[in-house]
Order: structure tokens, then C-alpha cells, then sequence
């Protein structure tokens, strides 16, 4: 049985409503859970960036809609940089899982509903980490994050460079795990509310 950091199950979990979901009836009434551990499954691992794009996406649904249920598939989703520059890709990744946006490759729709094609897009320029916009009704917002406002513990990095090269101990393999997640359980649970840490900009969106 696959066994997960016990923080885990802290993050705030994003409800959304999927009507291809519904219709299909994958899900009833539509209504999916997503949490953080389902982001972490998809990318294989948990780090600062698999944190960063799961709480972004979250709280950028939260601004598009507000106290309604987010829509799943009805979110465009674009980003600044190509999809092989850094880790664009596995960023765009964990917001197509939780917005169903998709590229060309995409679900194309059941009679002309439900198409999550063309719905994310790279290489736009602009200083965001990616935009999420509702065409529906013209609102977008912009996110992005100072990671570096939760800085990693003082003995990582030597850690780091012992794992990278092979070289560590069991010990040192253990307390590189243990420092590793819990930054990244600090910037979900401790500034999961920091203003300064996560940046988010709203346009045409009333208040």
C-alpha cells in the first residue's frame, strides 16, 4: 500500500464540478475531489513546484469563481513560457488535471460539448507563472509564487548533493526525505494563507 506524508491530508482539497463527469456518469452529480496527493500521483513525486502549481490552480479557481463550484473543462489555462522551458511542463501538467484543460491532443467532445481541446496554451510572454481565464465570462486571473519566502533547511543542499552523486548514507538518504517535504509541508500548511508568497491578480472580476 502506498504510503504518504501524514501533511498530506491537511492541504485544502479542490471541489470541482465536471459535467463530462456527470453525463458519463463517472462521478455523481459531477462533483470530484481533488487533493493533493492526486497531483503528487500524477507527477510521481512531491516537491516545491508540484506544491506551488496544485495551490496556484486552487486558489485561482477560488478567484474565477468565487463560492460557486469551479467547472471543470471551462478554464483556459495559459502560460508564458514553451512547455519545455523548465518545469513549465510539469507545472501545466497538475493544472490539466485539476482544470481539464488540454492541447490539441486533448478529449475533443461528445456532439460538440464537452471539448477540453485547445484549452491550454504556451509561450504567450508576461511575468506570470501561468494565467487561468473563463471565456464564459471574460475573467481571468494571474498567478505566481515567491517560493523563495520558504526557504529550504541549511543542510539540504550538502544533502542534496550527496543523493545526486550517489554517495549518501541510508541516514542521509532518510534526513534529505525528511528536510525535503518538510519545506514543501511549510509552504502548503504554514503559508497556505501568505499573501506575499502567493500572488494573485485578478481582471474582470467583480468584488
Amino acid at each position: 500500500m502506498m504510503r504518504l506524508p501524514e501533511y498530506f491530508k491537511s492541504v485544502p482539497v479542490l471541489t470541482m464540478y465536471d459535467p463530462l463527469a456527470e453525463c458519463l456518469g463517472a462521478a455523481e452529480d459531477g462533483i470530484i475531489d481533488y487533493r493533493y496527493e492526486d497531483a503528487v500521483r500524477l507527477a510521481g513525486h512531491s516537491c516545491p513546484t508540484v506544491a506551488m502549481s496544485y495551490a496556484l490552480t486552487y486558489k485561482g479557481l477560488a478567484a474565477l469563481y468565487g463560492e460557486a463550484l469551479p467547472e471543470r473543462g471551462a478554464v483556459r489555462a495559459v502560460f508564458g513560457d514553451g512547455v519545455e522551458a523548465g518545469v513549465t511542463g510539469v507545472i501545466a501538467s497538475i493544472v490539466g488535471l485539476l482544470c481539464g484543460a488540454a492541447v490539441a491532443g486533448g478529449f475533443g467532445g461528445i456532439a460538440g460539448r464537452f471539448s477540453r481541446r485547445g484549452l491550454m496554451q504556451f509561450g504567450v510572454g508576461g511575468e506570470a507563472v501561468f494565467c487561468l481565464q473563463r471565456p464564459d465570462t471574460g475573467a481571468e486571473v494571474s498567478l505566481s509564487a515567491r517560493l523563495e519566502r520558504v526557504p529550504a533547511a541549511t543542510g539540504l543542499r550538502p544533502l542534496m548533493h550527496l543523493v545526486g552523486a550517489g554517495t549518501a548514507s541510508r541516514v542521509e538518504r532518510q534526513e534529505f526525505a525528511r528536510l525535503w517535504q518538510e519545506r514543501v509541508r511549510r509552504i502548503l500548511l504554514d503559508h497556505w494563507q501568505d499573501p506575499e508568497l502567493w500572488q494573485v491578480e485578478r481582471r474582470g472580476i467583480q468584488a
